[in-house]
């Protein structure tokens, strides 16, 4: 035998002889019997090629041999580590520390994202948090299912077998003009056609404007595209044309754009936010019921009253 042999249980054995001066006071200790920790012992002994404590008669407590001494200094070490192991086990298990490598894309990341990541490092300091950006679902949906990420967010509708999928909130299509234009409750979704529109580039959300557009027979005529929203809403401020955007991707504190809700709406996006199916961490799930919390209180676009709309047509 040798070292490599050795368990826990030789070592705590042996701390507790050393710490109480006994075997049978070791053996109360420790819960076992005297016979269990002289076994202990003497099978660590044996590994080590060499006695660990010097026996005395009498009453005397037992004493370490300079090998004792040496294996006690290293049973302290590795006892502490297995302590430690079993605290971050718990916290890992818990949710209270670990990774969390997070999925989303620009709006989420620009709006409900930061309310819930305030939430975990107040309340989950010691959770070692990464944020991965992408605007293509697919390739969010394949890290979580693949391990690279632990949770992200999608733009839905969206499936996906692998994955365990929850909606956030749901997010409005809304027009945006510059503040210098004329002020009106509603813009007729068939205005957008007469007009030079500042749109994204192929993405879910462009996807599901154009969607709408067909819907509604109107064909789009673009003077911009880009996939970021600050340089689409810079256009529209600019008085380069209207955008037609989730509300979620606008700055909504920007005093010289104007957000309009579309006579008749088109279909909600919706935010949803997904883990793996069968092996979600603590820490991810803990995220899950943050964001969904978080949703709850995102901004909506005020809808306004039938006549209103009537006006404006």
């Amino acid at each position: 035998m040798s070292a490599r042999d050795l368990s826990l249980r030789h070592l705590l054995a042996l701390l507790a002889v050393h710490d109480e001066g006994s075997y049978r006071r070791a053996a109360a200790a420790t819960g076992y019997s005297q016979a269990a920790i002289t076994q202990q012992i003497a099978a660590l002994e044996n590994a080590v090629g060499a006695p660990v404590f010097d026996r005395h008669p009498g009453p005397r407590p037992v004493t370490l041999t300079q090998v004792g001494r040496e294996v006690v200094e290293a049973a302290r070490v590795l006892v502490a580590r297995a302590d430690l192991l079993d605290a971050r086990v718990t916290e890992v298990r818990e949710g209270r520390w670990g990774r969390l490598a997070i999925g989303t894309f620009q709006s989420v990341s620009a709006t409900l994202l930061p309310v819930v990541l305030a939430q975990v490092r107040a309340e989950e300091p010691d959770v070692d948090i990464s944020v991965v950006q992408s605007e293509d679902n697919v390739v969010l949906a394949d890290s979580v299912a693949s391990g690279a990420l632990d949770v992200c967010f999608l733009v839905g509708p969206f499936k996906d077998d692998r994955l365990s999928i929850r909606e956030v909130c749901r997010d409005p299509f809304v027009a945006i003009e510059a503040a210098d234009k004329p002020a009106r409750d509603v813009l007729p979704i068939a205005e957008l056609a007469g007009l030079p529109l500042i749109g994204h580039q192929d993405c879910v959300c462009h996807d599901m404007v154009e969607l709408g557009f067909r819907t509604a027979g109107i064909t789009a005529t673009y003077v911009f595209r880009s996939n970021d929203n600050s340089a689409v809403q810079a256009m529209v401020r600019a008085g380069i044309g209207t955008a037609v955007m989730p509300l979620l991707a606008i700055d909504s504190h920007d005093p010289l754009v104007r957000v309009i809700p579309l006579q008749p709406p088109l279909p909600q996006r919706r935010i949803l936010i997904a883990v793996p199916r069968t092996r979600a961490a603590p820490t991810a799930q803990r995220f899950v019921q943050r964001a969904v919390m978080a949703g709850k209180d995102l901004p909506t676009v005020r809808r306004p009253p039938a006549t209103s709309a009537v006006r404006a047509r």
